[in-house]
């Protein structure tokens, strides 16, 4: 498995896996309309280069050259001296071979390299990556219930690792 920060003219990439690994992620947990609306709103090419243009850092997870997962995460957000993990995904049929471990790995070796203090996360309340993260160390840090529009809202911790 390597791990690699893409350009911004692979973010198609991207948008194609959300595609394939946000049914299974959140079926359980918010209605099929409202994963719809995020993806469309979220993970279009036109959302997707704005949030690169924004300084998200977006890394691709593949084997044999193949794309199984990817995240994205901003140094420094809201000016927290944080690194902050905006996406992180892996195809469900390869879930629990340590390829999420390995990119919160790589993006919090390269948040020490920038002297971040740690890095933070929102996760749905409902969603059992929770479990992971703590796993790895994370704590939530605090609740937060936040409108994306169209009468939904993404009811979350925020969950963070202090280095």
């Amino acid at each position: 498995m390597e791990l690699r920060i893409i350009q911004k003219f692979e973010l198609a990439t991207i948008e194609d896996l959300a595609h394939k690994t946000w049914f299974s992620a959140y079926q359980e947990i918010i209605s099929l309309e409202q994963i719809h609306y995020m993806l469309d709103n979220f993970y279009n090419i036109t959302s997707l280069e704005k949030q690169f243009d924004d300084n998200h850092v977006f890394i691709l997870a593949e084997e044999k050259n193949q794309p199984i997962g990817f995240c994205s995460f901003e140094y420094n957000c809201q000016n927290s001296g944080k690194t902050k993990i905006h996406k992180l995904y892996v195809l469900p049929e390869i879930q629990g071979k340590s390829i999420g471990k390995s990119m919160v790995e790589f993006v919090k070796n390269n948040a020490i390299e920038k002297q971040e203090k740690g890095l933070f996360l929102n996760v749905n309340k409902n969603n059992k990556a929770r479990f992971f993260y703590e796993k790895l160390g994370f704590t939530i840090r605090e609740e937060v219930v936040l409108d994306i529009g169209n009468g939904y809202v993404m009811d979350d911790y925020i969950m963070e690792l202090i280095f």
